[in-house]
């Protein structure tokens, strides 16, 4: 039996199946007790997943525990095509693989043949089915069974089954894990498996092993947040997220208005909310601890967990009718909300879109841009910015450094060629390929690559950040966003969702009358970058 040390993360759904449990520890021929399964743990894997793989071994020892009052469900994720036949990720071996354990199970005369037919398999998992007849042969199992299942329709009828309820119960990652009907997603390693069964069910189901354990350490969080901010700084949610990673969790929610918050935000240098902060007693929960690690960000005597956060609460709230920063200026007449959506003034058939100069639906959105232009001719004042990350005078982007340059390029060419909008013959060559790193072969008839790269190297860099501070004060972070007449956002990427959105705040203008095409969401779903 091998004995997993580590998983590694994978978010998924979960569902449920029933099947056996965990084997004997010492083995023997002596049929054992009968013990009532209090608590299943049902899980849905590929037979060729090494993750999934890793999960199924290490319940085992998690199983043996437990003593047979906690039990594990295993069923297959996968795919059925319309003319009935089965396919899986890793191929018709794989789906090979699912049948035969399934088969496995189904004529076992009991859990530990089962189980050690799982066993036998797991070890040369990557050649599956090579070893599957072998492993039935090990494990004692009917070999007539056995390859009867396997290579009849009753095999088919178990795995078409199995596909149907992960796909009805949203089974779409290997491993997927439910724990008494409810997701699972926290640490996989068998501590935090042990705590959160016997934190949850230990005492309602009476589950021996958990008298003796002991309580998991305890681990200190302080949310810090703002009423003022509201839905976005809600902590709730994550707060409820990492009670599944930490069975000992103590979080301590606080208010920026709290003088104490304050003084914790200032010790962690922290400046946007909301923030999430560990401190050491973090480290106390050395499975949890672990698996957050890549989450976590060591500032002062705090772990900072890196999640979105962008109020600021020091700035002017531009719509609460009060002067927050003690400046004597309320609002809009503060300089901060200058870029704000709320105090944006209205202005007639205007459309701005905010993109990443590689992004998929970006490249969709301004390429879909040349048909709406042709239909709205003079009645549209179309203004194309950027989106980025700016860090003192560094600036960053979600695709690296190509595309902070290519962003650089596209603001160069708008600054360069606005006339008739002629710098979008740049942008949407470069839309069309934009992997590729030869923009120069864009820059063609009013585009000159010399003067592009002259404004690149001399002020295209300020241009971009222009741009990016736009898209921050109004808290633009996907691509494509779309903002009409100033103040009202959508999003899409086909012409005819564009035109839509513009004709609402522009009715009667020609433009709106005329067919455009939505084909473009053929190719790509509805989405963005970033968020």
């Amino acid at each position: 039996m091998k004995k997993i040390l580590a998983f590694v993360f994978v978010a998924a759904s979960v569902a449920m199946f029933a099947v056996g449990c965990g084997p004997k520890k010492n083995g023997g021929d002596s049929k054992p007790a009968e013990v009532k399964e209090e608590v299943t743990i049902d899980l849905f894997v590929m037979s060729q997943c090494p993750y999934g793989v890793q999960a199924v071994d290490g319940f085992y020892p998690l199983l043996e525990k437990f003593g047979g009052q906690v039990g594990l469900n295993v069923n297959y994720i996968g795919q059925k095509k319309p003319d009935g036949s089965l396919s899986s990720m890793h191929g018709e071996k794989e789906v090979q693989g699912d049948i035969s354990q399934l088969c496995a199970k189904e004529i076992a005369p009991s859990k530990k043949e089962y189980w050690a037919y799982m066993t036998c398999v797991n070890e040369k998992w990557r050649e599956i089915p090579q070893h599957d007849a072998e492993c039935a042969t090990t494990a004692k199992l009917d070999a007539a069974k056995f390859k009867a299942c396997t290579e009849g329709e009753q095999g088919k009828k178990l795995l078409s089954a199995s596909f149907d309820l992960a796909k009805t119960k949203g089974a779409t990652g290997s491993p997927s894990i439910f724990i008494g009907e409810e997701r699972y997603s926290g640490n996989r390693s068998d501590k935090a498996l042990e705590q959160y069964i016997c934190n949850k069910f230990g005492k309602e189901k009476g589950l021996n092993y958990c008298n003796n354990m002991e309580p998991p350490a305890e681990v200190k969080l302080i949310a810090i947040t703002d009423k003022r901010c509201g839905a976005p700084c809600d902590t709730s949610k994550m707060i409820q997220s990492l009670n599944g990673i930490f069975m000992g969790l103590k979080p301590t929610v606080m208010d920026w208005s709290d003088a104490e918050a304050q003084k914790i935000a200032k010790a962690a240098n922290v400046t946007k909310l909301p923030a999430l902060l560990f401190d050491g007693s973090v480290e106390k929960d050395d499975g949890g601890f672990k698996h957050m690690q890549r989450w976590l960000t060591k500032t002062g005597d705090y772990y900072l967990v890196k999640v979105k956060a962008d109020f600021d609460p020091n700035a002017e709230i531009c719509d609460n009718k009060k002067d927050d920063t003690g400046n004597g200026l309320v609002d809009c007449d503060d300089e901060s909300c200058k870029n704000t959506l709320t105090c944006r003034p209205q202005t007639e058939k205007t459309l701005e879109v905010f993109v990443m100069s590689q992004c998929p639906f970006g490249a969709m959105a301004v390429n879909a841009m040349g048909e709406v232009l042709e239909a709205f001719g003079s009645d549209m004042d179309f203004q194309l910015h950027f989106i980025g990350n700016m860090a003192g005078d560094k600036i960053s982007s979600m695709h690296g450094q190509s595309e902070v340059d290519e962003n650089i390029r596209w603001a160069c060419a708008k600054k360069l060629y606005p006339n008739n909008n002629d710098y979008l013959k740049y942008v949407w060559c470069r839309a069309e390929d934009y992997k590729n790193p030869d923009w120069k072969k864009c820059a063609t008839g009013p585009i000159k690559a010399a003067a592009i790269e002259k404004c690149f190297n001399e002020e295209g860099t300020e241009l971009l950040k222009e741009d990016i501070a736009i898209a921050n004060g109004l808290g633009i972070g996907a691509s494509p966003t779309w903002i009409v007449n100033g103040t009202t956002k959508f999003s899409g990427v086909t012409p005819k969702a564009i035109q839509d959105n513009f004709c609402k705040a522009n009715a009667g203008l020609k433009g709106c009358d005329k067919p455009l095409s939505n084909d473009r969401a053929s190719k790509a779903p509805a989405g963005s970058c970033g968020g």
